[in-house]
C-alpha cells in the first residue's frame, strides 16, 4: 500500500500542474475580474505629459465619473478608439489619459521628453484628442498598481474614486453600450 501511494504522489502532482497550466492556455484575459474593480483607485503621484512641472494626485477623480483610458503613440489599436473617444467626450464624458510608456528599458534608451511630446502631439491632431489632459506613467508602476496588462485599457472611477469598470480592449459603441453607457 505504502508503494502504491508513494507511486501516486508524482501521478497527483503531475495532474495538478497539467491543471493550472491547461487553465492559463484557454483561459481569456478579458473574462478575469480585475483587481482593481470595486476599489478606490491606488494612490497617484503622477506628472502631466505636456507639463511635467505639474503633477497630479487621486484627487482629480474625486466629484464627478471619468475615464481612465491606458494609450499610447506606439498602440495601433488606440489610434482606432481615439476618434470615438473624442465623440464621447463631445458629448460630455470626462476622459483622462494614463500614458503607458513603452520604451523605458535603458538597454533600449528611452524617448527624450520632447520628442514624445511631439508624437503625441501628433497622434491626438490626427485621430482626435479625447483627453482632459495625460499623466505620465514613465514606468509604469501606477498601470501595475491598477492591474494594467498593456494598451488600450479603460477605468470607469466613479465620483468617490471608486473603479467601477475595467476594460481591456478598446473603446467602440458596443463596448460603451455594453460595459459603460449605464453609469452615464
Amino acid at each position: 500500500m505504502k508503494k502504491i501511494s508513494i507511486l501516486l504522489l508524482p501521478l497527483a502532482a503531475f495532474i495538478g500542474v497539467s491543471g493550472f497550466f491547461l487553465k492559463g492556455l484557454f483561459s481569456e484575459p478579458r473574462y478575469e475580474v480585475s483587481i482593481a474593480v470595486n476599489k478606490p483607485l491606488p494612490t497617484l503621484s503622477l506628472p502631466d505629459v505636456m507639463e511635467p512641472s505639474k503633477v497630479y494626485d487621486t484627487g482629480i477623480f474625486k466629484g464627478q465619473k471619468t475615464l481612465l483610458n491606458v494609450w499610447g503613440v506606439w498602440c495601433l489599436t488606440c489610434a482606432i478608439e481615439l476618434p470615438y473617444l473624442t465623440q464621447l467626450r463631445e458629448n460630455g464624458v470626462r476622459i483622462v489619459g494614463l500614458y503607458y510608456q513603452l520604451n523605458t528599458d535603458a538597454d533600449f534608451d528611452q524617448k527624450p521628453m520632447p520628442q514624445l511630446q511631439q508624437e503625441i502631439r501628433d497622434m491626438l491632431a490626427k485621430h482626435g484628442d479625447p483627453y482632459q489632459f495625460n499623466i505620465l506613467d514613465a514606468n509604469r508602476s501606477y498601470g501595475m498598481d491598477l492591474g494594467v496588462t498593456g494598451a488600450p485599457e479603460t477605468f470607469l472611477v466613479d465620483e468617490q474614486g471608486i473603479v467601477r469598470v475595467h476594460h481591456i480592449g478598446d473603446i467602440n459603441p458596443r463596448v460603451w453600450s455594453d460595459k459603460f453607457a449605464a453609469y452615464f
